[in-house]
C-alpha cells in the first residue's frame, strides 16, 4: 500500500522515526541500527510496509528493500509478529541471519531479544527455502567454535551482535586460535 516514504526527520522516539511528508507528521517503526545513524532535519527514503490491524495503523520503514524484505518474509513464521521481525533485523544484519539459516545454527537467532529456541528453530525450517544467498554466501563458512565463544562473551558485555561480529572481522588472518586471545583482540576493536 504504501511502498516508500520520503520525508525530513523531524523526531527520532525509542523504536520510530517521526517523518514529515507532505505536512504531515508519520510515525514509521524501524531497526535500531537506523535510530542512530540518522538526525533530525535529515532528509531520507525508507523501504515501507503498513500493517493494518483492528484498531491499528503501523508503519515500519527500512534502508534497503531487502531489509523489508526480510521482514516480511519472517512475519510469516508462526509465532512471529511485526515486533519480533523488528527486533531481529535491529539485533542481526541480513548477512548474519543468511549464515544462521544455511549453516544452522538457531544459537545465532536465538540471540535477539525475545527470541527463544523454539522460535529459532521455527525461523531456521520457515526461511530454510525462501531465503536466497547473496553473492558470497553460497559457501557458507561455518564460525569456529573459539569464534563462536568470543560472540556471546562480547555479547554478554552488551556489545550488539553486530557490533561483535565487526569485532570478529577485524581481528587479523593469523589471529590464535585461543578464544582469551581473539577475545583480547576483539575488545581492542572498540578502544
Amino acid at each position: 500500500m504504501i511502498a516508500t516514504l520520503r520525508g525530513e526527520i523531524t523526531q527520532i522516539e525509542d523504536a520510530a522515526l517521526i517523518l514529515e511528508v507532505g505536512g504531515a507528521g508519520l510515525r514509521v517503526f524501524v531497526p535500531k541500527p537506523l535510530l542512530t545513524r540518522f538526525q533530525p532535519g535529515e532528509v531520507v527514503l525508507l523501504q515501507t510496509h503498513l500493517i493494518v490491524r483492528e484498531n491499528d495503523l503501523s508503519l515500519y520503514g527500512f534502508e534497503t528493500v531487502a531489509d523489508r524484505q526480510l521482514f516480511l518474509t519472517l512475519l510469516g513464521v508462526d509465532g512471529v509478529g511485526p515486533k519480533m521481525a523488528l527486533a531481529v533485523l535491529s539485533t542481526l544484519t541480513l548477512d548474519t541471519v543468511q549464515r544462521a539459516v544455511f549453516s544452522e545454527e538457531p544459537d545465532l537467532l536465538s540471540r535477539v531479544p525475545g527470541v527463544g529456541k523454539k522460535t529459532a528453530q521455527k525461523m531456521l525450517l520457515y526461511l530454510k527455502d525462501r531465503l536466497k544467498p547473496v553473492s558470497g554466501l553460497e559457501k557458507i563458512v561455518t564460525m569456529s567454535d573459539a569464534d563462536s565463544e568470543v560472540l556471546a562473551a562480547l555479547t554478554a558485555l552488551g556489545y550488539s551482535v553486530i557490533e561483535a561480529q565487526t569485532a570478529l572481522q577485524s581481528l587479523p588472518k593469523d589471529a590464535p586460535d585461543s578464544v582469551e586471545e581473539k577475545l583480547r583482540l576483539a575488545l581492542g576493536y572498540f578502544q
